[in-house]
């Protein structure tokens, strides 16, 4: 096993201190990108509800159409 070195505060600040502007990074990006994300799965439902509807019409008059 490798023995424990000290390390300098100095990296030890650096690499806390880039952890952290990761963390604000990722929570702003996550901010900005969430209702662009809810828009398109509100227009996906939307188009899959449409067109459900429109299977289920031609369903329909496939029936009739096969009745004598």
């Amino acid at each position: 096993m490798v023995p424990l070195m000290n390390v300098s505060p100095l990296i030890k600040a650096g690499w806390y201190s880039a952890l952290l502007l990761g963390i604000v990074y990722d929570s702003k990006h996550y901010a900005c990108l969430k209702p662009q994300a809810e828009k398109e799965r509100k227009l996906a439902a939307e188009q899959k509800k449409k067109e459900e509807e429109i299977k289920k019409a031609q369903q329909k008059l496939e029936e009739f159409s096969l009745l004598p």
